[in-house]
């Protein structure tokens, strides 16, 4: 297990004062990624393969949003490994110990020069420390979109504040970008997230949003196929 310790800050808030949802998302990705730094075995391998972890899913169960200057604790932890694939929780505490947001997430592992999936090997997975699975409301990984119904927004431009250092769009960006056509008093409880095929700068993410009873669904697209797709309810 893997802790970072955080404060909700005006930067990390919006107009109410609570902890901004793609603030929150950015803690546990910065968390999830210094994980590495305790895992020497996987971490040297990942440096000789020329490897990367990449988010592909995460499941996201809103216990309660932490207000301006409330102290956070995020904690990350793997709880299984397989040679493409690993799975992890990340939780965020308060000061008392209680969960405000419980996640589990995928990443794939791939290779940083072609993109693709590469295999970590058996001696690198067995140097690992597992840690037990988290209790949570573990949703379905994949988001199945309807085949109909969806309605077209305005294209959004990639630009390149919304670049990280894999040189695509960082995963926190597309909820910030999809979060912007939700109804004003729409309050989320629970979020889902499937990551599909990678946004550069200057590309073009066409939206388009699903209302299916109390859950909307938003599909960013490059050229008719999903980039991203996240679902609040």
């Amino acid at each position: 297990m893997y802790s970072l310790h955080f404060k909700v800050t005006t930067s990390t808030c919006d107009s109410e004062g609570r902890l901004k949802l793609y603030s929150a998302l950015q803690m546990m990705q910065d968390c999830s990624e210094m994980w590495i730094d305790s895992e020497p075995g996987i971490q040297q391998f990942f440096t000789q393969q020329n490897m990367t972890q990449l988010l592909a899913s995460r499941v996201v169960e809103i216990v309660r949003v932490p207000s301006y200057k409330e102290e956070l604790t995020v904690t990350t932890s793997v709880y299984d490994m397989k040679p493409m694939f690993g799975f992890r929780n990340t939780f965020i505490y308060d000061s008392n110990g209680e969960p405000c947001y419980k996640t589990w997430s995928m990443g794939a592992f791939v290779d940083k020069s072609t993109g693709k999936l590469k295999r970590v090997g058996a001696d690198a997975i067995a140097s690992m420390h597992l840690d037990s699975q988290l209790e949570m409301n573990y949703g379905e990984r994949r988001i199945i979109l309807p085949k109909e119904g969806g309605v077209v927004s305005d294209p959004i431009s990639v630009l390149r504040a919304d670049i990280d250092y894999n040189k695509h769009v960082n995963n926190a960006n597309y909820v910030r970008m999809a979060m912007e056509l939700l109804p004003a008093d729409f309050e989320v409880k629970n979020l889902r997230l499937e990551y599909r095929i990678p946004a550069k700068l200057g590309d073009t993410l066409v939206p388009v949003v699903y209302h299916i009873g109390e859950t909307i669904v938003v599909s960013l697209d490059i050229h008719g196929e999903a980039s991203a797709i996240v679902e609040f309810s």
